[in-house]
């Protein structure tokens, strides 16, 4: 397929190179085109516009921060609503609220357009290793005319049902997610203060029946100079996430007490400025918190 990506960061950097190692031709567009310059080196396109991209496009995917970028891209004269064709389809695989992701899908239906919310479950390390999973929602046959380009970005690909429902399980996950690597933090820190050393505790952990995916890659950051520059999901961008799960629980009538408490422990890092690293430096509260030195 000719396909349009729309927001390069870090996601839309790794994604853009499995689309076109499966064959597809990919036209990008980002608000910084320096940043696009690797992909262009691999045979991507440029686009001067969201609408720019969708015009030449069968399929278009946007990866971006939030609800208000969303709309940017997607919604009005430079949007991706603009330039689509009939019978093509808008993916949005950013994590935003649910309300907002069906306001969207309704522009698209209102103008003849097929919208899906299809966020991807997975990080940067994920996606190199092949091993990224996708959730859909929207029109089912829309789904299965675009399944085999999401089979390019990741092996597993499930339609979750309507508009909007993908993004609700999304923030599902997120919760579970955040959950664990915030319980992991705590955990070593209570050994760590009892006198097992650090190395020890996440190694202990890791070979345990608590260990999992986001733990094998993320718990090692913690260890002394493993923490990366380059976060996979800093604290304000996950905070992000626990934000729209209390509000979502609020809607809903859905108690999320664990989810207001790895918010809490993201409110404790911005305030002691550590906000800029991967989340997993909530372990970094819990030692000071339990008295233990730097």
């Amino acid at each position: 397929m000719n396909i349009g990506f729309v927001g390069l960061g870090a996601m839309g950097a790794e994604i853009v190179p499995r689309l076109i190692a499966g064959g597809h031709t990919v036209t990008g567009w980002n608000r910084t085109k320096a940043k696009a310059e690797p992909l262009f080196r691999l045979g991507m396109r440029w686009a001067d516009t969201p609408r720019d991209v969708a015009g030449g496009s069968e399929a278009v995917f946007s990866i971006v921060t939030d609800a208000a970028a969303v709309r940017s891209v997607a919604l009005g004269e430079s949007g991706i609503i603009a330039g689509l064709r009939k019978g093509g389809v808008y993916l949005d695989m950013s994590t935003i609220a649910p309300d907002a992701s069906r306001a969207a899908a309704a522009e698209f239906a209102k103008a003849g357009l097929t919208m899906l919310d299809a966020p991807i479950s997975g990080s940067t390390a994920t996606l190199a290793e092949g091993k990224a999973s996708i959730m859909v929602g929207g029109d089912k046959a829309a789904f299965e005319r675009v399944q085999p380009v999401l089979l390019a970005i990741g092996p597993k690909v499930t339609y979750i049902g309507a508009n909007g429902l993908a993004v609700q399980m999304k923030l599902a996950i997120n919760l579970v997610l955040m959950v664990e690597v915030i319980a992991f933090c705590e955990g070593v820190a209570l050994a760590e203060k009892g006198g097992v050393t650090r190395e020890v505790a996440v190694d202990a952990m890791l070979k345990s029946v608590v260990a999992s995916p986001v733990l094998g890659y993320r718990g090692p950051f913690i260890l002394e100079g493993k923490m990366p520059e380059i976060p996979l999901a800093d604290v304000n961008l996950q905070q992000k996430d626990m934000l729209l799960v209390l509000e979502l629980g609020r809607k809903l009538g859905v108690p999320v007490p664990l989810a207001a408490a790895a918010n809490e422990m993201m409110n404790a890092c911005r305030g002691l400025g550590i906000d800029h690293r991967d989340f997993v430096t909530a372990h970094e509260v819990y030692r000071r918190l339990g008295g233990m030195s730097k």
